[in-house]
């Protein structure tokens, strides 16, 4: 196995910096659309707005565990950078694979809140599709 250098982890920072804004993005969208959904609950009971906030409640759900997986990944990667520096090169390696594993955890959550996404919109179009009347 090929020495582990302070280079390899530092290449996950952007990434994960990414991931993580990317995230946060979802998440502040996620906010807004809360408050609106409640307002729009309290006026109209709809089977739909409730099919939509109970959606929306497993992509919350999901996306908070998204973040806390992209950020113990890279605490891991600085940990890696902090064992190399001080010479633990063969814990740096299992903190990073830890790391690594983290991140692909991150991201397969990723693709199940998209899947659930793609659902919730599926939700919001089904109340607007009506038979086109022919004339």
């Amino acid at each position: 196995m090929e020495e582990l250098t302070l280079i390899t982890p530092t290449f996950l920072f952007s990434a994960i910096s990414l991931i993580l804004l990317a995230y946060t993005n979802r998440f502040l969208a996620y906010a807004q659309l809360v408050r609106t959904l409640k307002d729009k609950y309290m006026e109209e009971k709809s089977a739909i707005t409730r099919a939509q906030i109970i959606n929306l409640r497993r992509r919350l759900y999901l996306t908070k565990n998204m973040q806390l997986l992209g950020v113990a990944s890279l605490l891991l990667c600085v940990a890696t950078m902090f064992l190399i520096y001080v010479g633990l090169q063969t814990f740096s390696v299992y903190v990073f694979g830890l790391a690594l594993v983290l991140l692909i955890l991150s991201l397969s959550l990723s693709v199940a809140e998209i899947r659930i996404s793609a659902k919730s919109l599926e939700i919001y179009l089904s109340n607007m599709e009506t038979p086109v009347n022919k004339v």
